[in-house]
C-alpha cells in the first residue's frame, strides 16, 4: 500500500487549521502542524511533505522565505512540496510575488475550508498521490476509498463497510440486473442474517444515505444500477 500523502499546515489560524485537519484527515492524508516559524522550518527541513498551506498569521515575507527555500522551486530542489499561500484580499503584490517565486497556488481570506481542500486533493493528484476514488450521483459524491458520502448540502455520511462492498459491486456491473443471490455471494451482509428480504433492507438504506436513483428495483428478480452519465460507454 502507497504511504499516505503528508500535508503541512503552518501558521494556519487555528479554527480553520481544526477543520481542515479533520477534513483531510477522513480523506485518508497525513496532515501535521506547525504554529511557529521554527517549528515550520524543522518540519520542512525533515522533508516528506507534499502540500504546505502557509497561514496568513505568518507574515507575507516570511511565507515567500519557506516558499525559496523548500519549495519545488527553490531550495528544495524538484521534489520539494507544493505551497498554497493564504493571502488577505488587499495583498495583491503579494500575491503576485508569491506565484512568481513558484506558489501552486494562492487563496484569499476568509477562506472556505472544503474549497481549500479541494485544491489540496487537486494538487496531489497531479503528483500522482491522490487517495480518492470519487463517484458523482445526482446530490452527492462519493469518495469510496474513505467512505465518506458529500452531500450537496455540506453535510457527510459515513458508509460502512457493507454499503461499501455493495456499491463497488453495482459499479462493476454498470446495467446489469444483480439476483439477491449475486448480491448475497458478493456483497455479503456485515451480520450473519442475510436472508433475500435483508437484501431489500440494505438496498433502500443504501439508497437513502445516497440520495440517489440509480439503483433500480427489478420486480421478483433483483436490483440494477444504471449509472450517471460520466459512467457511459
Amino acid at each position: 500500500m502507497a504511504a499516505r500523502a503528508v500535508i503541512a499546515l503552518v501558521s494556519v489560524a487555528d479554527v480553520v487549521a481544526t477543520e481542515l485537519a479533520d477534513h483531510l484527515e477522513r480523506r485518508g492524508h497525513d496532515v501535521r502542524q506547525a504554529r511557529q516559524p521554527w517549528e515550520a522550518e524543522s518540519l520542512l527541513a525533515g522533508g516528506g511533505i507534499d502540500v504546505v498551506v502557509v497561514g496568513d498569521s505568518l507574515s507575507q515575507a516570511e511565507g515567500r522565505d519557506l516558499l525559496r527555500r523548500y519549495g519545488g522551486q527553490g531550495g528544495g530542489g524538484e521534489d520539494g512540496p507544493d505551497f498554497i499561500l493564504i493571502c488577505r484580499p488587499a495583498d495583491l503584490v503579494d500575491k503576485v510575488l508569491a506565484l512568481e517565486l513558484g506558489a501552486a497556488d494562492v487563496v484569499e481570506s476568509p477562506l472556505n475550508v472544503r474549497e481549500l481542500a479541494a485544491r489540496v486533493g487537486g494538487l496531489l493528484s497531479r503528483r500522482g498521490r491522490g487517495t480518492q476514488e470519487l463517484i458523482v450521483l445526482e446530490n452527492a459524491t462519493v469518495d469510496l476509498r474513505s467512505a465518506i458520502v458529500m452531500h450537496r448540502s455540506g453535510t457527510e455520511e459515513q458508509l460502512s463497510p457493507g454499503q461499501v462492498a455493495l456499491l463497488r459491486l453495482f459499479l462493476a456491473s454498470p446495467r446489469k440486473v444483480l439476483t439477491r443471490d449475486d448480491i448475497i455471494a458478493a456483497a455479503p451482509a456485515e451480520n450473519a442474517d442475510a436472508f433475500d428480504r435483508s437484501i431489500d433492507s440494505r438496498i433502500v438504506r443504501l439508497r437513502r444515505k445516497l440520495d440517489t436513483e440509480t439503483i433500480t428495483t427489478i420486480r421478483g428478480t433483483g436490483y440494477r444500477f444504471d449509472p450517471p452519465r460520466q459512467f457511459a460507454d
